[in-house]
């Protein structure tokens, strides 16, 4: 029988397990292939909410702390749990292994499916994590709008418990989107919006992608044909700082 093959998914936020394991439904195990399992694990200090981008420093930083001794822990993959794409050119320098970010699976996705796609995240402090990832990838061309629903995010117990008021803002702020931005497709801002994924797709007439779930779909793609990001595109520095880097971690 072949090794199941394992998937660090960094969560980019400090939380405890409960929180962690809020955010670890969104891969439910029917949804996991056999021979694959994703482990999820927070980083160990670091960013509050990614609202700002002081935020986005530490993320990046903390995501790329906790991801360089993944292939040595014996992960195949590493999967990103932030639209933000905290970290990942780093650790593509650094790793051999796959290492995929939600917010480049999920707009390139949107591109194969409809022509000009909407970010639809919970509040307008998160719009500088897209414009960050759309203008180093150049894919503002595609970009309908970003629209968000202006309410506080809460990244530990996310959407649960407040579906009845955050689900129609979403409904409303989308169909916006559709209507006067001219979206063929909607984009979930984050990770955390998970929980709405399958009620936006069951009342719009666009797709509705849910990130953390095309993003690790993508990372299984990689990992079953073999593929994993190019070293000229990403090539490994030639004096690695790994123990530098770990005495971070305090």
């Amino acid at each position: 029988m072949a090794a199941e093959r394992r998937i660090k998914v960094i969560v980019p936020i400090p939380m405890d397990d409960a929180g962690v394991a809020n955010r670890a439904l969104q891969l439910p195990a029917e949804f996991v292939a056999p021979g694959f399992k994703p482990e999820f694990a927070a980083v160990k200090w670091g960013a509050a909410l990614g609202d700002s981008y002081h935020d986005m420093l530490l993320m990046d930083w903390t995501v790329f702390q906790a991801g360089i001794t993944a292939e040595e822990e014996g992960y195949a993959g590493v999967l990103i749990d932030t639209v933000s794409d905290s970290g990942p050119r780093a650790l593509r320098s650094r790793l051999s292994i796959p290492v995929v970010g939600p917010g480049e699976a999920a707009f390139a996705t949107a591109m194969m499916l409809g022509k000009r796609f909407t970010i639809l995240t919970m509040w307008d402090e998160w719009f500088p994590l897209y414009e960050k990832t759309l203008t180093e990838y150049g894919w503002w061309d595609r970009v309908a709008s970003l629209r968000s629903i202006d309410t506080r995010p809460d990244v530990t117990d996310l959407l649960a418990g407040k579906e009845e008021v955050i689900f129609e803002k979403l409904r409303e702020e989308a169909k916006a989107a559709i209507e006067e931005d001219g979206a063929d497709v909607i984009v979930l801002g984050s990770t955390t919006m998970h929980q709405s994924a399958a009620y936006l797709a069951s009342v719009l007439p666009v797709p509705v992608i849910n990130p953390g779930q095309v993003a690790y779909k993508q990372l299984e793609l990689l990992l079953t044909c073999g593929l994993t990001h190019s070293k000229i595109a990403f090539p490994a520095p030639e004096v690695a700082k790994d123990g530098d880097i770990r005495k971070g971690w305090a």
